[in-house]
């Protein structure tokens, strides 16, 4: 049997009109994103927000509103803001909102790292909580950075001795041998957005110290080979490109006191095509293995330019369209 539709209305008193004007945002822009995501009507009349529309609707655009406000005396309300708290309110998870203001690191010129979405949120506190964590998501998500940000954090507050960072040096198209130098140089450019992460945590100068101390290593997966890393903040950055035996071979090196963040893109697997991409067989069979921890990023966890969410979500409806045909 179907559930009838209510219509119902809801004032929300606002005291302060400089919260209503915050809410509601510079051209509507807010409310506009509100009134589209809940389909219901928004207005300000009287010194108070007036929705309208189906119960439920309703009901949890009135609830995210109620949270705004109580919150906007502290926090910008934009559009990033309104939509993490949206999830939050979807979610039924309102015990996560303070996870948006948690400073995870500081960057050496002294800018707080937070989280920007729920996504982020969940992933950084699987990371605190689970000896192995999965970031799997699309370009922009944050996935390698806040893992650079959490390992800098345990390693100043003395969770960890090092931090080890590693990638397999799999070629997006191009070829190895055909770059200029050793393997140090032929692999760098594999490496770079490590180096760059960390070196804005620390500043170049103690970075360069970090380096040379070996309490930062940064190397290609085949030098994971043999060894055992204990007491060691790991991360297998772009792990698409791990093969099976790659990733197996991985895991098995975390040694005692030791923490693992596996971050990688299942959308930009550069394998070949006889290949099974080691981070999907691993996110697959460990699932339900406690202490380890498998968290999806998606689309609107894209911090970048809102044109690279549409450039994704536009591939991946193509995608599914393809399946479909298929």
């Amino acid at each position: 049997m179907s559930r009838s539709v209510i219509i119902i209305k809801v004032n929300i008193e606002v005291k302060d009109l400089q919260d209503a004007i915050a809410l509601f945002g510079n051209h509507d822009e807010n409310a506009n994103y509100l009134r589209k995501r809940f389909d219901v009507n928004i207005n300000l009349f009287g010194g108070a927000v007036i929705i309208e529309g189906e119960d439920e609707k309703v009901e949890k655009c009135a609830k995210l509103i109620n949270l705004l406000l109580e919150k906007s005396k502290s926090n910008t309300i934009n559009k990033a803001f309104i939509r993490f708290c949206t999830e939050i309110v979807e979610n039924d998870d309102e015990d996560r909102f303070e996870d948006l203001f948690k400073v995870i690191a500081v960057t050496a010129k002294g800018k707080p790292i937070k989280c920007k979405t729920y996504g982020q949120a969940k992933y950084v506190d699987a990371i605190k909580n689970n000896s192995i964590v999965f970031g799997i998501g699309p370009a922009g998500t944050g996935k390698t950075y806040l893992a650079v940000a959490e390992a800098v954090s345990m390693y100043k507050n003395k969770l960890v001795d090092k931090i080890i960072l590693t990638r397999p040096a799999v070629e997006a198209g191009e070829k190895l041998g055909f770059l200029p130098g050793d393997l140090g140089a032929k692999v760098d450019p594999y490496l770079r957005p490590l180096y760059d992460a960390l070196q804005e945590m620390f500043g170049l100068e103690v970075y360069s110290k970090l380096i040379e101390k070996g309490v930062i290593e940064i190397a290609p997966l085949a030098y994971m080979r043999g060894r055992t890393l204990s007491n060691a903040f790991i991360i297998l950055d772009e792990a698409q490109n791990t093969t099976k035996e790659q990733m197996k071979m991985f895991l098995t090196r975390m040694g005692e006191g030791s923490r693992i963040v596996v971050t990688g893109d299942a959308t930009q697997i550069d394998l070949p095509d006889n290949k099974t991409s080691g981070l999907l067989h691993a996110s697959n069979i460990l699932k339900n293995i406690n202490d380890i921890k498998i968290i999806f990023l998606k689309a609107k966890d894209i911090v970048r330019n809102d044109l690279v969410q549409a450039i994704v979500k536009a591939y991946e409806d193509s995608k599914n369209n393809e399946e479909k045909v298929l």
